[in-house]
């Protein structure tokens, strides 16, 4: 997963409502003209995300307290921070509905660019399955299931009909699961320079840097199989997140928290 989080966008954290569980997610695209320039350069991607916050911040009778989405998702398969994890969407219609789903939007429109990329979709499917891990019930649906609209066009609802998937999904079998050593993990988390540059201590690390950047609390750059600072501070808001607090959660790697990491994200652990 390629996260754009609200803080490289340069965002304050959310002032939307909370709320930590749904049915699902629902499916949106811009519903106007998006300019096909987005296909060549990113950089008019993450205009096109800040445009959209400023206009929502700025529409005076929806009153929106942020941008409307969840997240949102762009030609290059990047998944865009919006309001993010346990946060009610203003995007679905009105309040019964917006507490029944999440949102994510796709940079598509009804004009210019319209039909999404695979990359697109598969940040998407990322999306779904990051609030699935944080409070989604299993549905997906589109924009105009229980409203009267075009959203999310025709290209994004018929592959959320059928199912959302992800492109080009893999048919192989998968081979067995990485198990990670805890006791390895610990050493490291509590020797491991902040810096790159020196041999790895233990290749489990990047199997839980990986993690930690699936759940949006690692920049990617930083998963270097080293377990610096950087990734202790990304651990210890895992285990906020886990429950944990003062001591227990000092970005050191429990037995407990990294059980539920593994449980996630595909990895195993041993004492």
């Amino acid at each position: 997963m390629k996260l754009v989080t609200r803080a490289q966008l340069g965002w304050p954290a959310s002032a939307a409502p909370t709320q930590t569980s749904t049915k699902g997610v629902k499916v949106h695209y811009e519903g106007t003209t998006v300019s096909v320039k987005l296909l060549d350069d990113h950089d008019l991607c993450i205009a096109e995300w800040k445009s959209i916050r400023k206009s929502h911040l700025a529409n005076e009778e929806e009153n929106y307290s942020d941008i409307a989405y969840n997240y949102g998702a762009c030609p290059h398969g990047y998944l865009l921070e919006g309001r993010g994890l346990g946060k009610r969407t203003g995007a679905n219609g009105n309040q019964p509905l917006n507490r029944g789903h999440y949102a994510i939007v796709g940079l598509v429109g009804n004009k210019g660019l319209t039909e999404p990329t695979d990359a697109m979709l598969g940040a998407i499917r990322d999306g779904i399955e990051l609030l699935r891990r944080h409070g989604a019930g299993d549905e997906i649906k589109g924009h105009r299931d229980g409203l009267a609209t075009a959203c999310p066009g025709n290209h994004l609802y018929a592959w959320v009909k059928k199912g959302a998937p992800r492109p080009g999904g893999s048919t192989t079998v998968p081979g067995p699961r990485p198990v990670i050593d805890v006791s390895k993990v610990v050493a490291a988390a509590s020797h491991d320079p902040a810096k790159s540059g020196t041999p790895v201590s233990y290749t489990g690390v990047k199997t839980v840097e990986k993690a930690l950047v699936a759940e949006g609390l690692l920049e990617s750059k930083f998963a270097d199989g080293h377990f610096g600072t950087t990734t202790v501070k990304a651990y210890a808001a895992w285990q906020r997140r886990c429950g944990f607090s003062g001591d227990d959660a000092n970005g050191i790697p429990g037995q407990t928290s990294l059980e539920k990491l593994g449980r996630e994200h595909g990895f195993d652990v041993k004492p």
